[in-house]
């Protein structure tokens, strides 16, 4: 079995800094290794077997946060004649704009 090696987009390598350098993959082991291919640097990512068992939590945010619904009541809308004699222009003064 052969390891495909994939570098990483717009990752810096967090040793020396370098960008676009960084490569994932799979070893034979089915861990995730990410390394630097300048420096050197290689990290293991964590395994499927080490996760919790429940997944990692999301934290809570304002767009995650559960609300509380509210329950609005629906209220009647008035609606009051126009005057007789007044136009749809005029303003109570009596004035047009």
């Amino acid at each position: 079995m052969s390891v495909v090696k994939r570098f990483i987009a717009g990752a810096v390598c967090p040793r020396c800094g370098a960008m676009d350098r960084i490569v994932s993959y799979v070893d034979e082991h089915a861990r995730q290794i990410r390394e630097c291919v300048d420096c050197g640097f290689h990290e293991k990512l964590r395994d499927a077997d080490t996760q919790l068992p429940g997944g990692p939590e999301e934290p809570e945010t304002r767009v995650t946060r559960k609300k509380p619904v509210a329950e609005v009541k629906a209220q009647p809308i008035k609606f009051f004649p126009r005057m007789p004699g007044k136009s749809k222009n005029e303003d109570e003064s009596g004035n047009k704009p």
